[in-house]
């Protein structure tokens, strides 16, 4: 039963969190029960110095460099950082020195102020912009203003040394949103997928809100594809194979293809949403009082009456 009711705390939590202002209340009842929350986190190794912590919110990626560690996103609330520092100090003793974030979403940005002050946090430009405009916004889902990044990484592929770990930052398209970004960690053939790669739904989100789009998600979704790795975290869900990665990449250009050729035959919105199958009957029925998010077949026919327009 306990963990029924952490597993429902962690899906309202995350769809509050990206539903907007309309959804006061329940941004706000999540908040305190998260605060309330004190379960210790997972924290699942995957290679001999990298971790990933899953639990609340987005899952969080661990690297143990020569003196100190790399996270690769942050969860949703300060209080949900503290016990990702509490999950890291079960496998090291060295201090966390750097935050990667692979996007804006609050529930993965959200803990930074729980690390050390001052500590760099790294971002894509897309993904700043859209923190500091939640924040100007006052949206009841706006990240901590101590979350914003420190470091943007201006670039399609960047390559680091951080704590001595060779790693490089990949955004090449807006996809899930404008902003997002993958952790590759050669050496180890590990990706950090962000909410790229989410489990947790039939088809792809696209927040095309924050300048998610379609075609974008394709792109970035193929850099998976030729990339030398072979374990893939989650934003949401746990690490897959490149099959899975495949799939998904199936998945999306099927879709995509599928609703061009319907939106081309002069079908509507809820004509293409009975042929494709999406949303699925459990997606359309949503989350409690948190409407559910449009449907890929939505998202891709608003991007393709927009062109037309």
């Amino acid at each position: 039963m306990r963990k029924l009711m952490l597993l429902s705390l962690v899906a309202a939590v995350h769809f509050a969190v990206c539903a907007g202002n309309a959804q006061q209340v329940t941004f706000a009842q999540a908040a305190a029960q998260a605060a309330a929350a004190t379960e210790p986190l997972p924290i699942t190794q995957i290679a001999p110095n990298v971790y990933y912590v899953s639990g609340t919110g987005g899952n969080t990626g661990v690297i143990i460099g020569d003196k100190g560690v790399i996270l690769f996103d942050a969860k949703t609330f300060p209080a949900d950082g503290k016990r990702i520092l509490d999950a890291v100090a079960k496998v090291t003793p060295k201090p966390v020195t750097t935050v990667i974030l692979s996007h804006s979403d609050r529930d993965h940005v959200g803990g930074v102020p729980a690390f050390p002050k001052g500590i760099p946090v790294i971002a894509t430009e897309g993904c700043k912009k859209e923190m500091e405009a939640s924040i100007a916004a006052h949206e009841t889902n706006a990240p901590p203003v101590e979350s914003l990044p420190t470091r943007l990484i201006t670039k399609d592929r960047e390559e680091l040394t951080i704590e001595g770990v060779k790693l490089v930052l990949i955004h090449t398209a807006p996809a899930h949103t404008s902003g997002d970004m993958y952790l590759y960690l050669p050496k180890d053939k590990i990706v950090f997928g962000g909410d790229i790669v989410t489990l947790t739904r039939i088809h792809a989100l696209i927040h095309a809100e924050k300048g998610g789009n379609s075609e974008g998600l394709i792109a970035m979704t193929k850099v998976l594809l030729d990339l030398d790795a072979d374990k893939f975290v989650a934003g949401h869900g746990e690490v897959v194979g490149k099959p899975v990665i495949q799939w998904m990449y199936d998945d999306i250009v099927n879709e995509r293809n599928q609703v061009v050729q319907l939106v081309a035959q002069g079908k509507s919105l809820k004509e293409i949403e009975k042929i494709t199958g999406d949303p699925t009957p459990d997606e359309a029925a949503g989350y409690g009082p948190v409407p559910p998010f449009p449907s890929l077949a939505e998202v891709i026919n608003n991007e393709l009456k927009s062109k037309a327009k």
